[in-house]
């Protein structure tokens, strides 16, 4: 039988193997809403990409149009490799 020690130190880790897997994984892009109520959007770069409803709305209404300037001007736009 495990003592009370032995126990007390595997619920503790497994409380820190359940904390780490309610984590994305590192690169993996999510979603969360903000304090203020704006939509992020995290794992893209360093910090979060952070609008509120209607600029995402608005944004994503210019997907068509993004992709065709990204495809125009894709001799001179950086790809971060």
């Amino acid at each position: 039988m495990a003592s009370e020690d032995e126990l007390k130190s595997e619920i503790e880790r497994l409380r820190a193997e359940n904390e780490a897997l309610k984590k994305p994984a590192r690169g993996q892009v999510y979603l969360k809403v903000s304090e203020k109520g704006g939509l992020s959007v995290y794992g893209l770069g360093r910090f979060p990409v952070t609008l509120y409803r209607e600029q995402w709305e608005r944004l994503l209404g210019l997907s068509d149009q993004i992709k065709d300037f990204i495809r125009e001007n894709d001799q001179t736009l950086k790809k971060k490799e």
